[in-house]
């Protein structure tokens, strides 16, 4: 059955970095986009940043862009998110996303994560 386990989630002060890593299993993961998504407390869960199955394409939340990159590794069957410049509003649970399109759509998402808790205090 297909997983997605995160880590790398914790407590971080403004301006500091995490980086993030999903691990797949359950399914090939080259042959799929992967895609970072949150939710805040109060709030629906959004976009965070989304990679093609070859790494080619990338596509970010403009909340993030230059600060967060998303990347993956096809023979470790992981993909990661590393955060930098961390602010507070970034304070979110981080779930990992298998998707079938390269694409923000929440809609496109096909399996989820547990999620992981990104706390950033100010």
């Amino acid at each position: 059955q297909v997983q997605l386990v995160e880590s790398g989630g914790g407590l971080v002060q403004a301006g500091g970095s995490l980086r993030l890593s999903c691990a797949a299993s359950g399914f090939t993961f080259s042959n799929y986009p992967m895609g970072w998504f949150r939710q805040a407390p109060g709030k629906e869960r959004e976009f965070v940043a989304v990679i093609g199955w070859s790494s080619r394409f990338t596509y970010y939340a403009d909340s993030v862009k230059s600060r967060f990159a998303i990347s993956r590794d096809n023979a470790e069957k992981t993909v990661y998110l590393q955060m930098n410049s961390l602010k507070p509003e970034d304070t979110a649970v981080y779930y990992c996303a298998r998707k079938n399109r390269v694409n923000s759509r929440i809609g496109d998402v096909e399996y989820w994560g547990q999620g992981t808790q990104v706390t950033v205090s100010s």
